[in-house]
C-alpha cells in the first residue's frame, strides 16, 4: 500500500525538518520521494490553501462524491476513527504539501486506487499564527 506522488508538493522548513528526523519510523516510499522532491518555504510565507501538518482537510472522493474530513499528523498522534490520520499512512503522505482543488491518489491495503480532491482546508495552524505546531 502506498501514495502516489503527482504534481508539485509545498512543505513549509519546520515540517521538512521534523519529518526528515522523525524517530523509529521507517518513512514510506511516497514520504521519501516527498521530502525529495517538495518546495520547502517557511511557516510565515506558506499559503492557506497548502496542507501542512495538522491541517484539517475536506475531501471529496472523485468516484463517490463522499464528503469527510481528515487532519494530517505525526504516527503518534493517529486516531483514524476520529479523523487523526497518521502521514505516513498512504492517505496522509498523499494530502501533505497539496493545495486547494489539487487531487490525492493512494492504494489501499487491498491495491485499490482512491483519489479525493482536496475541497477545502478547514483549518492550518500556520493561517493562524502557528508556526510551532
Amino acid at each position: 500500500m502506498h501514495a502516489t506522488i503527482h504534481g508539485e508538493r509545498t512543505l513549509t522548513d519546520l515540517d521538512f525538518a521534523r519529518l526528515s528526523k522523525l524517530p523509529g519510523h521507517v518513512r514510506p516510499p511516497s514520504l521519501a520521494q516527498l521530502l525529495a522532491s517538495a518546495e520547502v518555504t517557511g511557516s510565515r510565507a506558506v499559503p492557506s490553501d497548502v496542507v501542512t501538518m495538522y491541517s484539517r482537510v475536506e475531501l471529496v472522493d472523485v468516484h463517490t462524491h463522499r464528503r469527510q474530513t481528515l487532519t494530517v499528523c505525526y504516527p503518534g498522534d493517529a486516531e483514524p476513527t476520529a479523523g487523526f490520520i497518521s502521514v505516513l499512512s498512504p492517505v496522509g503522505s498523499s494530502l501533505l504539501g497539496l493545495k486547494v482543488g489539487d487531487v490525492a491518489k493512494w492504494l489501499t491495503p487491498h491495491g485499490d486506487e482512491c483519489a479525493s480532491q482536496v475541497a477545502a482546508i478547514l483549518f492550518q495552524p500556520e493561517a493562524t499564527g502557528d508556526y510551532q505546531t
